[in-house]
């Protein structure tokens, strides 16, 4: 049976704060990799005013299943009162790097 993989971003305020999420998801073994980028601006709206603020970006590589538990995860440790959460299917991949992503999080 072929996975459903995912790609989810979540941007964070901070260094710490991002390195803090990719270490518990790689911990709890929901995520066989996490990127943190730096050095990203973010415009948006935000109770009725535009904002702008440095973040970072995680790009967590996971499965589709392993999603709620990941919510939940970054909800519950985030800093901020909404937190990005966004998946996004990866159609195709290298097999060799997908199968990659099962063993590691089907390893304890």
């Amino acid at each position: 049976m072929r996975q459903n993989y995912q790609i989810i971003f979540c941007t964070c305020p901070d260094q710490q704060s991002a390195t803090k999420l990719a270490h518990l998801l790689i911990n709890q073994n929901l995520a066989a990799c996490v990127n943190l980028l730096p050095g990203l601006t973010s415009v948006y709206r935000w109770q009725n005013k535009i904002e702008t603020a440095d973040e970072y970006l995680l790009l967590i590589k996971t499965r589709s299943d392993f999603y709620p538990s990941i919510a939940e995860l970054i909800k519950s440790h985030h800093p901020y009162e909404l937190p990005e959460i966004i998946a996004v299917t990866v159609d195709n991949g290298a097999p060799d790097y997908l199968q990659w992503i099962d063993q590691c999080l089907t390893s304890e």
